[in-house]
């Protein structure tokens, strides 16, 4: 019989020095990516991900939990070392989830708040019969 040539080639681990994080806050949950400069994702969690449930998944705690999870997978596996932080919604974890950086070494180039405004608004209610 003749056996079926499986072609396994191994995966080459690139190295990412500098980067992307964002970070996406709501009131219900924070999720933290970490992407190439291209937007690429290479690691990503969220604090739903990391076992928080209801509303303690919308706490700072929770979202630094979900940073130190997601630093250690882009550190590790691709080498990050500087990152552009993008800080997008209004949640509590905005801040809690850029201070986890400083205790992986990891250099915070500049930080841009790229939060939605909404320009012209809801359509208004009708007017009041008198």
């Amino acid at each position: 019989m003749a056996e079926a040539k499986s072609s396994t080639k191994k995966k080459q681990r690139r190295s990412v020095p500098t980067g992307q994080l964002h970070i996406q806050a709501t009131f219900n949950n924070t999720i933290i990516t970490f992407a190439d400069g291209k937007g690429n994702v290479l690691s990503a969690s969220s604090a739903g991900a990391c076992g928080f449930r209801g509303s303690k998944k919308g706490t700072a705690y929770a979202a630094q939990i979900a940073a130190e999870k997601a630093t250690e997978l882009a550190k590790t596996g691709y080498g990050v070392s500087a990152v552009d932080v993008y800080v997008k919604g209004v949640g509590l974890g905005r801040d809690s989830a850029i201070r986890t950086l400083q205790n992986f070494d990891i250099t915070v180039n500049s930080i841009k708040d790229v939060t939605g405004v909404p320009h012209g608004g809801v359509r208004p209610r009708k007017a009041r019969r008198a």
